[in-house]
């Protein structure tokens, strides 16, 4: 087993957190990407749902 400084395992440490934040930008940028998509498929929905009800009072 090779010893590490502490240099090392801070440097090592750095980079897990670096790759924990760009995978959670990731995660969070298609998780936004989502969230849009369902906004617009409401929306078309509500808006569909408003044209039933507007032909049935009619």
């Amino acid at each position: 087993m090779t010893d590490t400084s502490p240099l090392q395992r801070i440097e090592a440490a750095v980079a897990r957190i670096e790759a924990a934040v760009v995978a959670q930008r990731k995660e969070s940028d298609s998780l936004a990407r989502r969230h849009e998509k369902l906004r617009e498929a409401m929306a078309k929905a509500v808006g569909a749902l408003d044209e039933i009800i507007a032909r049935e009072d009619g």
